[in-house]
């Protein structure tokens, strides 16, 4: 039974992601930090399941948690919204979501990458975002986080693909989720060109896609945002 690991699990998207991969028959490593409650209730409708608690911005809390665990899949997930203008933006606001995002992704990856390389095989989907495509006032932190990692899903592609690992992202716009729920939808909506906010399911089903499916792409971006950002 093939293995996957998503960092931030309790959030919209990782838990379509969780339940997508876990119903096209892979044992999923269900992330978490402080949602305990939300991990358990997810743990126990997913049989082939199991949580991982750690400090994704903690190296030693990652490497501690991920020392024995092997997937041919990572996916990562996890980040956070802290919005605020540039001018009002505090360091702990602009710090903690390059800490998450970006830092995050790197502690996990480098903790996981060892066994793909020794297996010469793996795919790894990162969550970006089209704030760090087209950018948003308002998100200076979010949009520089995620345009890192677009650029790490290039570069680290481009490294590792001797070893047959694949490394590819997503870009979702929109999604109905915990970080767009107290947004103004209704208006935004005019600005896509489908006229509605995407479900973290047709998230899941591209990040699949890129995982399990895509054997021949590798170092994309692919855009999820109902033609709003192109």
């Amino acid at each position: 039974m093939k293995k996957v690991l998503i960092t931030g699990s309790t959030g919209a998207i990782g838990e379509a992601c969780a339940k997508y991969f876990h119903d096209e028959g892979y044992f999923v490593y269900l992330h978490y930090r402080n949602n305990t409650k939300k991990a358990n209730k997810l743990q126990s409708s997913l049989q082939n399941s199991k949580t991982i608690q750690f400090d994704i911005t903690d190296k030693k809390s990652v490497r501690t948690a991920l020392e024995n665990i092997e997937v041919e899949v990572l996916v990562n997930n996890a980040g956070i919204t802290k919005d605020n203008l540039f001018f009002w933006m505090s360091d702990e606001e602009w710090n903690s979501v390059i800490n998450t995002s970006v830092n995050g992704t790197y502690y996990v990856t480098k903790a996981v990458l060892k066994n793909m390389i020794a297996n010469k095989s793996g795919a790894i989907i990162n969550i970006a975002s089209v704030s760090g495509i087209a950018g948003n006032a308002g998100q200076t932190n979010y949009s520089a986080a995620k345009g890192a990692i677009i650029a790490f899903t290039k570069a680290l592609s481009t490294e590792i693909a001797r070893y047959n690992i694949r490394v590819n992202a997503v870009a979702p716009g929109l999604i109905a989720s915990e970080m767009t729920k107290d947004l103004p939808l209704k208006n935004m909506k005019k600005s896509i060109p489908l006229q509605r906010i995407g479900k973290p399911k047709e998230v899941a089903e591209c990040v699949f896609f890129l995982a399990d499916k895509a054997s021949y792409i590798t170092g994309e971006i692919l855009n999820i945002s109902g033609g709003m950002v192109r």
